[in-house]
């Protein structure tokens, strides 16, 4: 449904929260979001957990393609990952609060580069992800032209 308004980064992160299984899976919260800029958390359970007791791989990866996806969606363009790429630098633990923040850091036509940073609540670093973006260059929200009747 159209409306009438520009939609905001957050208008256009809470409608690909909806549809989104993981978020609700592992209670993934959007911290904060702005024009190619997005950061994203949440807190380690048993079962995100690698059999050494420290946060599984694809967890790090999956939060941190999370907030990559916010921030190369906030201007209601649609966009999706061509890759992604990480580096593992420290474990953390179950109970640790760990965030994932992602920021643009090129374009050029409709690919973006984005660098993710994924540090624990007290701002040790984790992991290191690059993503790399291609428009589809269709708006995420529908919205109504000012002139049209």
């Amino acid at each position: 449904m159209p409306v009438a308004d520009a939609p905001t980064p957050r208008d256009v992160a809470e409608l690909m929260r909806r549809s989104e299984g993981p978020t609700a899976l592992l209670d993934i919260a959007l911290d904060s979001i702005g024009t190619g800029h997005a950061t994203a958390s949440l807190t380690l359970d048993d079962r995100m957990l690698n059999g050494f007791g420290s946060a599984h791989g694809g967890i790090l990866f999956l939060l941190a393609d999370q907030a990559f996806a916010y921030a190369c969606n906030s201007e209601n363009i649609a966009t999706v990952a061509q890759g992604g790429s990480i580096t593992f630098l420290s474990p953390s633990r179950r109970g640790e609060r760990i965030i994932a923040e992602a920021t643009r850091s090129g374009q050029a036509g409709r690919t973006g580069v984005y660098d993710v940073q994924v540090r624990t609540g007290d701002g040790r670093l984790l992991a290191i992800f690059q993503g790399l973006s291609r428009s589809l260059e269709r708006p995420v929200i529908e919205t109504q032209n000012a002139g049209s009747d």
